[in-house]
């Protein structure tokens, strides 16, 4: 029942990263930028969920609303942070990212103040026997979203006219261009889904925790760069795969390796291990 209930867990953990990571893969995927600033809006995410649950007591439109408000500001970040520099060197953007991540905890630090914020009645805390595991309901409400959000774009991008036009665009946005397709729209299209995918997953480790503080996205920041990294850059399925892995690892590692790495370190010790048998990640290319 150990192994069951370390899974389970492992693969709730990996559900967030992957809707975190995703983000990233998206954009890196299309513009090659290395969006630190996506957990900013992680972070960002749990804060709005946070009050709009607060006030309205609704935790469903909250986390519903304040999705497509990060959504929003995640094309408003593109539009006058990166379109700028498009044409510089890759670093540049680097840059420009980890000092507007910098940017945005000062600046949640200054609104939201410096201490953790709590739900004032977090909801979806009963705890469930499901066959001998006993999970809370924000846990399973959790590893349902993943599924489903990961589900909708990949049906979104096979299936619909506007998916087609965008996997075609991260292949050859020239010949993409060439056939009629707005590559700026795609782009602005492809940081909304980002953006709004990693509010999702800040609400819910808000939730989870019952915290929100304007730290929340320093681990998820290298974290989400070591599971990227690790599924392949740009490799939507290798990344959603490296996520799972990292979570699965994290859980049992707390359990097994807990004398000798911290949960945090074991990503990272796991990328080490992956890089020095195959450098280019579990699934190099698209």
């Amino acid at each position: 029942m150990l192994f069951l209930d370390l899974l389970i867990q492992g693969l709730i953990q990996g559900g967030i990263y992957a809707l975190i990571a995703i983000g990233l893969t998206l954009v890196y995927g299309l513009l090659r930028i290395l969006h630190v600033a996506h957990a900013g809006l992680y972070t960002l995410g749990g804060y709005l969920t946070l009050y709009l649950t607060n006030f309205t007591g609704n935790f469903p439109l909250s986390i519903s609303i304040s999705m497509i408000g990060v959504g929003l500001i995640g094309m408003v970040i593109y539009r006058l942070i990166y379109q700028p520099i498009l044409e510089k060197p890759p670093f540049v953007a680097l840059i420009a990212s980890i000092g507007l991540f910098i940017a945005m905890e000062e600046i949640y630090r200054i609104i939201f103040g410096p201490y953790g914020l709590t739900f004032v009645k977090a909801p979806l805390q009963n705890t469930l026997n499901i066959g001998g595991t006993y999970l809370r309901q924000c846990e399973i409400v959790a590893i349902l979203l993943a599924a489903f959000l990961i589900s909708a774009l990949t049906l979104f991008t096979r299936y619909s006219r506007i998916g087609i036009a965008w996997r075609a665009t991260v292949t050859d946005p020239g010949m993409a261009q060439s056939f009629g397709v707005d590559v700026k729209k795609v782009r602005y299209l492809n940081f909304f889904i980002g953006s709004a995918m990693a509010a999702g997953a800040g609400s819910m480790v808000a939730l989870i925790n019952n915290l929100v503080e304007p730290t929340m996205g320093s681990v998820p920041s290298y974290k989400a760069l070591a599971i990227i990294v690790l599924g392949g850059l740009g490799n939507v399925r290798g990344t959603l795969i490296a996520a799972l892995v990292i979570g699965i690892a994290e859980s049992f590692g707390t359990i097994y390796l807990g004398n000798i790495l911290d949960r945090d370190s074991i990503a990272f010790a796991l990328l080490i291990l992956v890089l020095m048998v195959k450098p280019t990640g579990l699934f190099a290319g698209r």
